[in-house]
This record gives C-alpha cells, structure tokens and sequence, in this order.
C-alpha cells in the first residue's frame, strides 16, 4: 500500500514509519509541517528508504494537501500530525485549534474528494485512520471504571478539547458522506525519540543533570503509560484489520501516579549513572498545579485487543529501561535542544524557551 502519513517527523509519527519501514513492504509519503517537536533523525533508516518520501507541508493548508493526494494518490490515510501539549495549549490554544481542528477538516475535505474519485476497487479499501487520545474522555476518579470505546466525551484542556473536536468531525465524515475512517484512542506514550519537553524525558535529563524534578502538586495525579513502538504495532494493526467507523482504544494496563513515575525514573538513572551526592530522588520538587489538571486517565483495552489480535510487548519497567538507555546513548539529539531551552529561559526569551511543564 501507499501509506500517507501526517506528522511522521514527530513522536509518535516517526515510530509509525519506522515501524512500517521494519515490518511490512508498504510505502509511505510523511507529510510533515517540522515544528519544534520534528526530528527528521527520528526516521532513522527510513529517511534513506526508496519506499519513504517526505514532504514538508502544513495539513492545514488545503492547495498543499490537495497536491500531495494528487501526486502520491495514497491507498490510506494515518492522520497523526497534531499538537500535543497540554501546557502549551494553555499557554497558547490557538495553534492547536489551527492544526488539530482545521488541519484535520482540510484532510478529510481533500480525502472525500479524492476517495469519491477513486475506482471502485480502491475506494472499497481505502481508509482514514485517525489518531487521537484518552483526553478527550476528560477525568476518572479515583474508583472510576477505565475509558472504553463508548466512554462519553468531557474534554477539560484546550489540546484536549481541540482533539475531541477533530475526533467529532471524523465521526461526522463517515456518517455523513460514508468516509471509510478509523480512529483510535491512546494513552501517554514514552520512548526514544520523544522531545525532552514531555514528562518522562524531561525528568529523566533533569535528574542527570542534577537540576530540579518539578511534580504538580502532590503526585497523585494518574497517566495509563504504552510504550510508542507498542502502539505504533497497534496503529497499524488498526489501518490493516480496523472496520469502518470503528473505534479502538489501545493501551499497555500501565497506570501509575506522576509520583510513582518519577521515582522510577531516578531509580532508573540511580541504577545507570549512581550521582556522588545521593540519589536522585532528593531533587523532587512538588510545585502549583496547572489550572484544569485532570486528576486520572486509565483505559481498558479489552475489546481493542480482542478486535485486533495484539496486545502490548513491554510493561512499563522494560519500556522505561530501554527509554531511558536510549536517552544516555543519544546526548548528541537532546543536548542542543535542552541548552536551547534554557539559554532561552536565562535571556528572558519567552519565546525560546520552552513553557513550564512537570509531572
């Protein structure tokens, strides 16, 4: 198959490629707009495929979108191309709004045109896989049952709400005009490659350097963990086996509190890089709670695994030793990026540096 992938330069995209490039012949055109968070050294082998094209391109802009159907006539759509970060989203909700909500509108306006026109062959087995999240479904309480496929929608951040809305429009495209879509729903992924903004990175190149591990408030808070090359499998899984108008929720059953995620981290660069003035744990740091803080997100993925005949490879311990490995053998990625950040932050550049962002 031609695979058209969105936003295949970043976290999760660029282990989509990686792992369709590794596990099956199909070709992939990587649509992506390289923001901050894209790493074209995250494609790894596959940026030197003859099956892998990249094209740098904005989804939202429609006569670039249409030119890409056009010219590389994809059999599927795996729509990952967002923004993602929900500090930033506070900070400053309107490019989510652009990318995720009028960047998924203008695909899936070029994808109906196009599949309309497509034989009928090809239109039969063309899919639009769209890639969301668990925030969508809002908070659980404590003794809340876990997020299911049919788990109504309460998005409580700008990027949630921005993600729960491009959700709807998908939902909206198949059962107005009969767009074969998939989507599917995740929780934190983690892993190599991930841009040292997020929590796990962050932590884990904050406890080596020594600097503080910034906690909201008392850890308590809880995140369902999936390593990425688990659900870059299973996202495939879905493009490849997915019904039409199906939804899929994949997860790894890997709750843990922020608390508990960030001891492990130190436990793990302790266990790697032991630090002469104690262990890392001392460097916690418990700081004011962002505003709309989602007190737990967990799901079950039962029917998924079912559905689709997968369940995760690595529970999260195996998955953070090789994160965190992969972190110590590739300082040559992140440093440049981290001493960015902070010169940023030294001059008072709002701009450079990188917005507040904890556990």
């Amino acid at each position: 198959m031609r695979v058209l992938v969105t936003g295949g330069c970043g976290f999760i995209g660029s282990a989509v490629v990686r792992y369709i490039m590794r596990s099956t012949d199909h070709n992939v055109v990587n649509v992506d707009k390289m923001t901050y968070a894209a790493s074209v050294d995250a494609l790894e082998e596959a940026a030197h495929s003859p099956r892998h094209t990249l094209v740098e391109a904005d989804i939202a802009d429609h006569a670039a979108m249409r030119q890409v159907f056009d010219t590389f006539q994809p059999d599927v759509v795996m729509h990952l191309a967002a923004e993602t970060h929900v500090d930033r989203s506070i900070d400053g909700p309107g490019p989510f709004v652009q990318t995720n909500v009028v960047g998924t509108y203008t695909l899936l306006d070029i994808a109906r045109a196009y599949w309309t026109a497509l034989p009928a062959p090809r239109a039969a087995a063309f899919r639009f896989h769209h890639v969301s999240t668990d925030e969508v479904f809002g908070a659980l309480g404590p003794n809340d049952p876990p997020f299911t496929e049919t788990t109504p929608y309460d998005p409580r951040s700008p990027y949630s709400a921005s993600k729960a809305a491009s959700d709807h429009l998908v939902r909206a495209w198949h059962h107005t005009y009969g767009l074969p879509v998939l989507v599917s729903n995740t929780a934190n992924n983690f892993g190599p490659w991930q841009f040292p903004e997020k929590l796990i990175p962050l932590v884990a190149l904050n406890a080596l350097e020594g600097r503080p591990l910034p906690v909201y408030g008392d850890g308590s808070n809880m995140r369902d963990w999936i390593f990425v090359e688990d659900h870059a499998e299973a996202l495939v899984r879905v493009l490849e086996r997915g019904q039409p108008g199906a939804t899929y929720a994949l997860s790894a059953r890997q709750p843990r509190t922020n608390l508990q995620v960030v001891r492990a981290i130190c436990a793990a660069v302790d266990a790697r890089l032991p630090d002469p003035a104690g262990p890392r744990e001392r460097l916690i740091t418990y700081v004011t709670d962002r505003p709309g803080h989602d007190f737990r997100y967990e799901i079950d993925p039962s029917a998924s695994e079912r559905a689709l005949d997968w369940r995760a490879g690595h529970d999260f311990e195996r998955g953070l030793a090789r994160t965190i490995d992969w972190y110590l053998a590739h300082r040559a990625w992140w440093e440049p990026i981290r001493a960015a950040r902070y010169a940023g932050q030294r001059l008072g550049n709002a701009g450079a540096a990188a917005p507040r962002s904890a556990a």
